[in-house]
C-alpha cells in the first residue's frame, strides 16, 4: 500500500496539479461570468414583458443567417432572454445565443453557448482547460489520468494514516485529523500531509468519481455498465404520430400566429407563435423554474420544455408538448428516475460547482487548496527523505522497501490481482499505468539486485 502510494503520488501529482489548479478556477466561473457578460445577462427595463413568441421574432430577425434551435425565457425580472441558434461554424455543443431584452424585444449582445449548462465563453475556457489543456481529444488523456489515480492514492493514504495512528495512539501525541505542531522536520510535513487528508478525503473521492463519469475511456465503459443496470437518465419521447390527423385538427392553435408572415427560413412562425402556449402547458403540468424550449424540426416532432441546472434545483423534470394541439405527450419526472441516475444529476451539478450556488463554488476552491497543499506537503517528505550525501549528486528519497508481496498468501494475491484486473478494465488508463509501474519497479529491483551481487 505504501509502495502503490508512494509511485502514484510521484509520478502522477504533476497531472494532478495542473487538474487541481484548473478545476479551482473553474469552480468560480459559474460566478464570475455573472459579472463579466452581466451587460447581456441582465437588462434595467422595466415594466410588461412581451410574449416569448415576440422575443424570439427580435432575434431571428437580428440572425436570420442562423437555424433556430432552443430558447430560455428570462426567469425573473432584470433577466434577458436567451435565444439560441446552430451555426456550423461553432464547435461541437456549441451554440450561438442571442440575448434579447424581454420588455423591449430589442437584442442586447450574443455569445457563444457551450453544453446543456448553458456555459459562456469564459466558464467555457476554465471547463476546457481542466478538461483537456486546450489540446483537444488527445487533452482528455492527461484529466482522465489523473481523476483515475486520484482515489486509489486517497484510499491509501487513508488506510497508511489511520495504521499508522492505530500504531501510535497510546501516545498522547499521536494526531488523526490535527496537526502535532510540536513536531519538527519531516515528521511535521508527515502531520500536515495525514490531517488535512483525512478532513479533504470525501471531496477527493467524489471529485475523482465524478471526473471519471466524464472520462473518455472510463466513462465509455461506466456508461454501459449503467445501461446494462437500467441506471440512465430517462429521456422524453418527442414522436408525433400525424396520420390520423386531419388539417382542421390544427385550426385551434392556427390563431396564435396572428397573422404574420414567416420571419425566417428556419423555421415557421406557426412553429414561433405556440411557444407561448407551449409554455403554460408546461407550467400546468409542473415542470417551471428556468426552462429550455427546444422547438421542433418537423410536424411529427414534439416540443421540449427541460428544466435547466440552476443553484439550489434538486430535481430537474421535463415534458414534451404537441405544439400544435397543447397535448402533452411525454413527461419525465426527476421522482421516478433511477437511483443512479439522480446521483449522477446531483453529483455533476455539484461537480460543476452549480447544486448550491456560490456555497458549492466556495467549497470547491477550499478542497483544491487543500488537496494542493497535501500534494505538495507529499513531494515536501520525498525530498527530507533523501539520503544525506556530498558529493554534486542531487539525490531524492527512497521508495519504500520491497517483499511485501513475497510474505502474502497465496489466495490473497490471487483476489488482489483479480481485483486489479477488474478495475483496470473498467478503469483503462489506471490499468495501463499502473502495469507500467509495475514493470518499473520489476526493472529497478532486478538492477538493484544485480549491483548489490556484483558489489
Amino acid at each position: 500500500m505504501r509502495r502503490l502510494h508512494f509511485y502514484a503520488g510521484i509520478l502522477v501529482a504533476p497531472f494532478l496539479i495542473v487538474a487541481v489548479v484548473s478545476g479551482g478556477l473553474y469552480a468560480l466561473a459559474p460566478s464570475l461570468e455573472k459579472v463579466v457578460y452581466r451587460g447581456q445577462l441582465h437588462t434595467d427595463s422595466t415594466g410588461p414583458t412581451r410574449p416569448v413568441a415576440d422575443q424570439i421574432r427580435a432575434a431571428m430577425a437580428e440572425r436570420p443567417d442562423l437555424t433556430l434551435s432552443a430558447v430560455r425565457p428570462a426567469a425573473a425580472p432584470g433577466d434577458t432572454t436567451r435565444v439560441l441558434f446552430d451555426d456550423p461554424s461553432l464547435g461541437e455543443s456549441e451554440r450561438l445565443a442571442v440575448f434579447v431584452d424581454p420588455v423591449t424585444t430589442r437584442p442586447v449582445g450574443e455569445l457563444v453557448s457551450y453544453g446543456s449548462s448553458a456555459a459562456l465563453p469564459l466558464r467555457t475556457w476554465f471547463s476546457q482547460l481542466h478538461r483537456h489543456l486546450h489540446l483537444g481529444e488527445p487533452g482528455r488523456v492527461y484529466s482522465e489520468l489523473a481523476a483515475s489515480w486520484l482515489w486509489v492514492i486517497a484510499l491509501a493514504g487513508l488506510t497508511l494514516w489511520v495504521a499508522r495512528h492505530r500504531r501510535t495512539r497510546r501516545d498522547r501525541k499521536a494526531r488523526l485529523i490535527t496537526v502535532d505542531r510540536s513536531t519538527t522536520g519531516r515528521a511535521r510535513t508527515l502531520n500536515w500531509h495525514g490531517a488535512v487528508g483525512v478532513w479533504i478525503v470525501v471531496g477527493v473521492l467524489f471529485l475523482s468519481a465524478t471526473g471519471l463519469t466524464w472520462s473518455r475511456f472510463a466513462g465509455e465503459n461506466i456508461g454501459e455498465l449503467r445501461s446494462a443496470l437500467s441506471w440512465t437518465t430517462p429521456s422524453v419521447s418527442t414522436s408525433l404520430d400525424r396520420s390520423d390527423m386531419s388539417p382542421s385538427a390544427h385550426s385551434g392553435h392556427e390563431g396564435h400566429a396572428g397573422g404574420h408572415d414567416p420571419v425566417g427560413s428556419n423555421a415557421t412562425d406557426d412553429t414561433v407563435a405556440q411557444v407561448d402556449s407551449v409554455l403554460s402547458d408546461a407550467r400546468r403540468v409542473g415542470v417551471t423554474d428556468h426552462v429550455e424550449v427546444t422547438l421542433p424540426t418537423d410536424e411529427t416532432t414534439a416540443f421540449t420544455v427541460a428544466e435547466t441546472r440552476q443553484p439550489w434545483q434538486f430535481s430537474p423534470n421535463t415534458v414534451s408538448v404537441d405544439g400544435a394541439t397543447g397535448q402533452v405527450v411525454d413527461v419525465s419526472w426527476f421522482a421516478d428516475w433511477p437511483v443512479a441516475a439522480k446521483l449522477s444529476t446531483w453529483g455533476i451539478s455539484l461537480h460543476m460547482g452549480l447544486l448550491f450556488g456560490l456555497v458549492n463554488q466556495v467549497a470547491l476552491l477550499v478542497l483544491a487548496i487543500g488537496l494542493l497543499a497535501v500534494i505538495v506537503r507529499g513531494y515536501q517528505m520525498w525530498w527530507q527523505r533523501r539520503p544525506r550525501r556530498t558529493g554534486r549528486t542531487i539525490s531524492v528519497g527512497r521508495p519504500p522497501q520491497r517483499g511485501a508481496w513475497r510474505r502474502l498468501p497465496v489466495p490473497t494475491l490471487v483476489a488482489v490481482a483479480a481485483i486489479a484486473v477488474a478495475v483496470g478494465w473498467l478503469i483503462p488508463l489506471l490499468g495501463i499505468s499502473l502495469a507500467g509501474f509495475i514493470l518499473v519497479d520489476i526493472i529497478v529491483g532486478h538492477a538493484e539486485r544485480l549491483r548489490h551481487k556484483h558489489n
